[in-house]
């Protein structure tokens, strides 16, 4: 069976939903991932992580894996995209929309509904956008035809393949002929655009207001060094995973570790971590609002309402 044929099936894969997935975005902090628990459990559905750190193993703490959130009533709600990878690998989004195809596919398979959660904005808006990411090679004999053409002419020639709705496109001479190469790959390989599943999704965020999310995050940052942060991430360097591997993963990982090399003070590494997560949670705001004004429909919920009554209002949306 063709895959978007495949996925066409489980369009209304439960009598009283058109959706066949709800996603669960919000703020750091904000408690997405306890909510989206206990949602897919009230569902009968499975959760998929959208976060681009927890896929790796033993990265616990920094990365904010809750594993007791997944445990609702006495059930474990079955989770996705977790502790897949090892320390040290460079994961990035074109593999992620590859893990989550192949995950939507067997949760759906099984009658059961996906729960995709997680705050890395880029993950999401690939799924939900249905972003083509195939590793299309360079076509050399292309790059020598557009030399000499002007953007004008090259605007033109992506014309001939599609609707011009993003102008980041346009305005950039490499980005151009990549997005000519991208449609003429496609032309002579059609079967690609059938890996991306249609995706009808009920999109949910939790939202704190300014002050809260500050007070959240604070709060939560230093039950994690109580916890033991500062030897998690010890623990990696000592297994041999390089400074510079770790500073890659950012902010937990890259101040602690700049604090454990003896590079800054603790007080330096508690300071500039707190406000880079305060700037990291406002960053995550702004790309779930630009993706408002880019038409995808996001119902907030307000995070200090009882979660049951953000489940109720969960499930009036999905089933209506």
């Amino acid at each position: 069976m063709r895959t978007s044929a495949f996925f066409a099936t489980f369009v209304g894969m439960t009598e009283d939903s058109s959706y066949n997935l709800i996603t669960v975005l919000g703020h750091t902090a904000g408690g997405k991932t306890r909510f989206a628990a206990c949602l897919a459990e009230k569902l009968e559905g499975e959760v998929i992580s959208a976060d681009s750190r927890q896929v790796y193993r033993r990265m616990n703490l920094g990365t904010g894996k809750d594993y007791e959130d997944y445990l609702v009533d006495g059930r474990q709600v079955s989770v996705h995209l977790i502790d897949i990878l090892e320390p040290g690998y460079e994961y990035n989004v074109y593999e992620y929309q590859k893990d989550f195809i192949r995950v939507f596919q067997e949760i759906s398979t099984q009658g059961r509904l996906p729960v995709l959660c997680g705050g890395s904005g880029l993950y999401i808006e690939a799924v939900l956008k249905g972003y083509r990411l195939i590793r299309v090679p360079v076509n050399q004999r292309l790059r020598k035809e557009t030399e000499q053409e002007s953007i004008d002419d090259l605007v033109a020639r992506l014309a001939g393949f599609r609707k011009l709705h993003n102008k980041t496109d346009i305005v950039d001479r490499k980005r151009l002929i990549r997005a000519v190469e991208i449609e003429m790959y496609y032309q002579v390989h059609p079967e690609l655009d059938d890996q991306i599943p249609a995706i009808r999704p009920l999109v949910l965020g939790i939202n704190f207001d300014r002050l809260s999310r500050r007070k959240r995050i604070s709060q939560r940052l230093m039950e994690r060094f109580d916890q033991g942060m500062a030897d998690e991430v010890q623990a990696l360097l000592d297994e041999g995973i390089t400074p510079e591997k770790l500073i890659y993963y950012g902010l937990e990982y890259k101040y602690i570790t700049e604090y454990l090399t003896g590079h800054i003070s603790y007080e330096e590494m508690f300071t500039k971590l707190e406000t880079a997560i305060h700037q990291f949670a406002k960053r995550q705001m702004t790309w779930f609002r630009k993706m408002e004004r880019d038409g995808i429909k996001i119902h907030w919920l307000d995070g200090y309402q009882p979660i049951k009554d953000k489940i109720e209002r969960a499930i009036k949306l999905y089933r209506c």
